[in-house]
């Protein structure tokens, strides 16, 4: 059976290849960093593991405006556009991102003192953050053109090795340095800034210009509506343990981000199934022929709920493993952050069709409005509940982020004349309910490990009982590349 499968890999076409092996190395990659959680959480304090979550917090907020995440958004579209200059466009690209990262050190260096009293980090990590994602944005354009051109041999092997290395060096670092939260965030950001920088010059090296104004001109008109957006993102996901510092302490930002590592690490199985369904919607939409979403999208959801579900219920015993005993308040946060996710793909429904009628301002004005309403729950909750409350107004956040993007779906489908019955709303409405349901139900039981395990071994038995059923509904899903190819 193995050997089957092999010599159908080797046969098969160079862009399903290309999916088996991002699929498996993203699958890795992840695995490697869930593993090295253990290691970290035990090593260092809640206060120096608050250090790093901080740190991160600030970078992807700082990547919004020093890179227009222009990695992302203009560039498959731009990779079509320039398909004989694809190393200037990226040259190009990479210059914006160094004239803003030197426009920010030039705000940045004479009021470093007020830069670091506002950021709460020092001088040393402000650096090491602003050059770590010039570096490894270099990185994320050379893997973005190879992914396009599915030569993937070369990207899984470079990710592998960021993934072994990055954990390797900041353990040695941590080990062997006094202030372990920096000797963490040291070895991480040295790799990729090595590793980074290598292909920052790589990029110029092959493109032989630094800039073509035709190409800076198309990346920020693309890049610069969609800031809003992705900001609101970050917001979503970086602003709580910011506020958490803020508002208790670095050690209470710690234990909310190990909660939430866990509640959104699913989040790359869901990316995975969207890059396989989007193209597949699309082309239905097209068509004019959306009957069959309905099924699909309900099946999607019923994956993510199961998923997510396994996560809720066994979450104390997670908690315990990844991070130990001084993280178990963490468990609290887990329940409201999986439905935050839950929501998210529903969102997702929501934002797929805004995009393919290519509507930006409803996304954007959806965005602002959840970005705030999250920033000001956090600010009047999070001082009187503590840290926990940081998961409920992301879950609040998220039903309106939900809410504002439905309503724009059905603005969009009705200003386009297109019907509004590609998703099949009172059922998905019944699984969303009674994920809610469930998490509310196994957050009570988690006092009580016999009944709540009682509880999962019924869930497992109906499952297996209905095995034939589910296996056969993934496999329709899985079907969509193999129906989009043909």
């Amino acid at each position: 059976m193995i050997i089957e499968k092999l010599k159908s890999y080797k046969n098969a076409p160079v862009a399903a290849k290309a999916s088996v092996a991002y699929t498996v190395c993203n699958i890795l990659q992840k695995s490697l960093s869930f593993i090295t959680v253990p290691l970290f959480t035990r090593l260092l304090t809640t206060d120096e593991y608050g250090e790093f979550s901080v740190y991160s917090s600030w970078q992807g907020i700082f990547a919004i405006f020093l890179t227009l995440n222009l990695p992302y958004g203009s560039f498959s579209k731009a990779m079509i556009t320039y398909e004989h200059k694809r190393d200037q466009y990226i040259a190009s690209c990479q210059t914006i991102c160094t004239v803003l990262t030197l426009l920010f050190l030039l705000i940045y260096l004479p009021l470093m003192g007020l830069w670091n009293s506002w950021l709460e980090l020092p001088t040393l990590l402000v650096i090491m953050l602003v050059v770590e994602l010039l570096t490894s944005t270099a990185l994320a354009f050379w893997s973005g053109k190879k992914r396009f051109e599915f030569e993937y041999k070369s990207v899984v092997a470079v990710t592998l090795l960021l993934s072994v290395c990055a954990p390797a060096l900041a353990l040695v670092l941590v080990l062997n340095m006094p202030e372990r939260g920096t000797a963490r965030i040291i070895g991480y950001a040295a790799v990729y800034a090595v590793i980074g920088g290598y292909f920052f010059i790589a990029n110029y090296l092959k493109s032989r210009k630094l800039f073509e104004t035709d190409m800076i001109k198309y990346a920020l008109r693309f890049n610069l509506p969609l800031i809003i957006y992705y900001l609101s993102q970050v917001i979503f996901n970086q602003s709580d343990r910011l506020m958490i510092k803020h508002y208790i302490d670095t050690a209470s930002a710690g234990i909310y981000s190990v909660a939430y590592t866990l509640s959104m690490m699913l989040v790359f199985v869901l990316n995975a199934i969207n890059n396989s369904y989007v193209p597949w919607l699309y082309i239905r939409i097209s068509k004019n022929d959306t009957k069959q979403n309905k099924q699909i999208s309900l099946i999607i959801a019923l994956i993510m709920f199961v998923l997510l579900m396994g996560v809720i219920w066994v979450a104390p015993e997670i908690i315990l493993v990844m991070a130990g005993k001084d993280y178990r308040e963490a468990i609290w946060v887990v329940p409201p952050v999986c439905i935050s996710n839950m929501l998210l793909l529903y969102t997702q429904y929501a934002i797929n069709i805004e995009f393919y009628f290519e509507d930006k301002k409803s996304l954007v004005a959806a965005s602002i409005a959840s970005a705030v309403s999250n920033i000001v729950l956090n600010a009047i909750f999070i001082p009187m509940f503590g840290f926990v409350a940081a998961g409920y107004t992301t879950m609040i956040s998220y039903i309106l982020f939900f809410i504002f993007n439905y309503i724009a779906m059905k603005y969009v489908l009705r200003k386009n004349c297109t019907e509004d019955d590609m998703y099949d709303k009172p059922k998905l409405l019944i699984v969303l309910l009674a994920f809610m349901g469930l998490a509310a139900l196994g957050t009570m039981l988690y006092n009580y490990m016999i009944i709540r395990y009682c509880v999962i071994a019924a869930g497992l038995i109906v499952m297996f009982i209905m095995r034939n059923k589910i296996i056969a509904l993934v496999k329709q899903v899985m079907s969509l590349k193999k129906e989009k190819e043909e």
